[in-house]
């Protein structure tokens, strides 16, 4: 049988075309579900993609009164599982760093909404992204993709990573957040003084109101009972009562003396009536000191309770003021400091994206999702019953 080169020739093409419509519609899934998103990845990755430059800084919070205790070796292992005063204080400045306060701060400073919102960035990359309005609470979902701030803990820095579309963007951007950290080191600083210095005084000022009254009472007290100081008064009436009684006993041992040797002398009424009045002196130098209400003794358990009440009054009077002093030493010293490690830097090229990689790990995330179908579907078919 012959056959007709130019019949066979004619119907190659449509013969092909067959072919090719049958390969298609056999393989259409995978080309859906694999190549058309890996095709799309690389339209996207590789002439629509913005670049995206990163700054980076690092710093620590220290101390310049922090003293380093002497520990044994296990102390110390055992202490580097903690975390320094240094260290908290740091993690306090990145949680700043990535609160709204800071967002608000750098739309305020810097125009940060302008920087992300640039013309310079891809539609997809740039602020506000598809789906997303441009109100405030989507500008800080996006700020947090934007900023990195984390701590090393491998070296116990602090680190602020800033992505902009523009390499003097994220210089400044990164610049701005350093110096909003350093100004909240600064104003906890200053509050804790303050607070320091307001307590102390606090404690100078009822220090002073309790040393007045003090001063007070016992002034009060001493005009009402007529004394200035009752212990002292007390010593003076018993001197004298004490001196008295010596006079006594010597006239009385010359009373003795002359009724034995002179009874009919004319001098003993006299000299016995001598005796009987400072008998009576005595007695009435004892009644002031004890014997009855009005008497000193009566009146110093009073005296004294508010001299003591006096005395550390103004004890804690000096005590408080030494504090006020100290704490106003402290306040000129600044308790923590931010110190840059590593300043701000402004890129030279851009590190994202990551073009080749992008593509291939979604090409894999395509390739992989397909495969888990087709198993799937298999699996249904071989289970599915013949009728």
């Amino acid at each position: 049988m012959n056959v007709n080169p130019s019949f066979s020739v004619e119907a190659d093409p449509s013969v092909q075309r067959s072919a090719w419509a049958r390969w298609l519609k056999k393989r259409r899934w995978f080309l859906l579900f694999v190549v058309t998103p890996t095709l799309l990845a690389t339209l996207y990755y590789g002439l629509i993609a913005s670049d995206v430059y990163i700054s980076e800084s690092r710093f620590v919070i220290k101390s310049p009164d922090q003293k380093r205790s002497q520990m044994s070796t296990l102390a110390n292992l055992v202490q580097t599982t903690g975390l320094s005063g240094g260290q908290e204080q740091a993690n306090e400045v990145l949680t700043y760093v990535r609160s709204r306060d800071a967002l608000k701060a750098l739309e305020r400073n810097i125009a940060v909404r302008d920087k992300f919102a640039t013309g310079q960035a891809d539609l997809l990359s740039r602020f506000p992204q598809p789906l997303s309005d441009g109100g405030f609470e989507s500008l800080f979902r996006y700020y947090g993709k934007m900023v990195e701030a984390r701590m090393d803990a491998e070296n116990g820095t602090a680190i602020i990573k800033v992505k902009a579309f523009a390499p003097q963007d994220a210089y400044i951007i990164n610049h701005e957040l350093l110096d909003l950290s350093e100004g909240l080191v600064n104003r906890l600083n200053g509050r804790a003084q303050n607070k320091g210095i307001a307590e102390a005084q606090k404690q100078v000022d009822q220090a002073t109101q309790r040393a007045k009254a003090a001063r007070v009472a016992l002034g009060q007290y001493r005009n009402a009972q007529g004394l200035i100081d009752p212990s002292k008064q007390a010593v003076g009436v018993l001197e004298i009562a004490n001196t008295m009684i010596g006079e006594r006993a010597a006239l009385q041992a010359q009373l003795d003396l002359m009724q034995r040797l002179a009874p009919g002398n004319p001098s003993i009424p006299a000299l016995r009536n001598r005796i009987n009045a400072i008998s009576m002196q005595i007695a009435s130098q004892d009644g002031r000191v004890v014997g009855n209400d009005n008497g000193i003794a009566s009146k110093l358990g009073g005296y004294e309770s508010l001299l003591v009440e006096q005395e550390f009054a103004t004890q804690s009077l000096n005590a408080a003021n030494a504090a006020l002093v100290q704490a106003r030493a402290d306040a000129q010293r600044q308790q923590f400091y931010l110190e840059r490690v590593v300043d701000p830097n402004t890129p030279d090229t851009p590190l994202l994206p990551k073009r080749l990689i992008n593509i291939l790990i979604v090409a894999a995330a395509a390739l992989c999702l397909y495969f888990i179908a087709w198993m799937f579907t298999v699996g249904v078919l071989e289970h599915a019953p013949e009728d």
